[in-house]
């Protein structure tokens, strides 16, 4: 039986761009900055076009949250070969209260009225780390999931996913439907062609709000300060071993 799998797929400030805080310490500048899709998301994009490629799944939909801008990573998408998108439209001024609580939220309701047998996301977002989504959207659902994976086999009574932990790897062996969550060993994201990019511009995207699936928008979490992190100390150099054992006496780390 071929499978319905939904991806979630964040705009977030691109990896290369340099982050700057904003003079109310609240959060970072993303006016005028360049934005991309996630990487870990793209890695779970490529993972879903595998999956049909082996004939395991019949119907990609990929979901993003956020600004009108967040209709830009959604045609990423659906150039890599996704066959349609939701938009769940965020004011651009509610995007920092926007939390990963309410994200879970939107996709354990799109899960359950598109009926899909996969929810797909990558491991974390590199904006905010938070390293969430994917266990929330697990447990609002009740469905068994797959984070941090790796590898993804499909078998005759689910999957299969090599995961990697602190200590290794770790297999485990899940019942669909599931929620995955994409780490970056899984595989190497595609470029989309130009052609797929012009295909891209004609598939079908609905678009919808936070009520529109009952999701309420009130925040759990407030943000008290954002800060750079402090510059690290110039090193300096020791003649022997005593002057170094002196160095870290005068810093405090040695009582010897």
């Amino acid at each position: 039986m071929a499978l319905k799998v939904l991806v979630g797929c964040k705009r977030v400030i691109d990896y290369a761009v340099k982050i700057r805080i904003k003079p109310d310490k609240l959060g970072v500048v993303t006016e005028g900055v360049k934005h991309s899709m996630n990487p870990f998301d793209e890695i779970a994009v490529e993972e879903a076009m595998r999956m049909k490629e082996a004939k395991l799944v019949n119907e990609i939909i990929v979901v993003s949250c956020g600004p009108a801008q967040a209709m830009e990573t959604i045609r990423t998408a659906l150039a890599m070969g996704a066959d349609r998108g939701i938009h769940v439209e965020i004011p651009l001024d509610q995007m920092d209260t926007f939390q990963p609580i309410h994200v879970s939220k939107v996709l354990a309701k799109l899960a359950e009225q598109e009926k899909v047998d996969i929810v797909m996301l990558g491991k974390l977002a590199i904006d905010d780390d938070s390293n969430q989504t994917a266990q929330m959207t697990a447990s609002l659902l009740n469905w068994p999931q797959g984070v941090f994976a790796s590898k993804i086999d499909k078998t005759d009574a689910g999957l299969e996913i090599i995961r990697e932990v602190d200590g290794g790897l770790e297999t485990i062996r899940t019942t669909l439907p599931a929620v995955l969550s994409a780490d970056l060993r899984l595989n190497e994201p595609r470029y989309a062609t130009l052609p797929n990019i012009m295909k891209a511009k004609k598939k079908k995207v609905v678009k919808m709000k936070p009520a529109d699936l009952g999701v309420d928008m009130a925040p759990r979490i407030q943000v008290v300060s954002v800060e750079d992190p402090p510059v690290r100390e110039a090193g300096q150099t020791v003649s022997d071993v005593d002057d170094l054992v002196a160095k870290l006496k005068d810093k405090g780390f040695s009582s010897a």
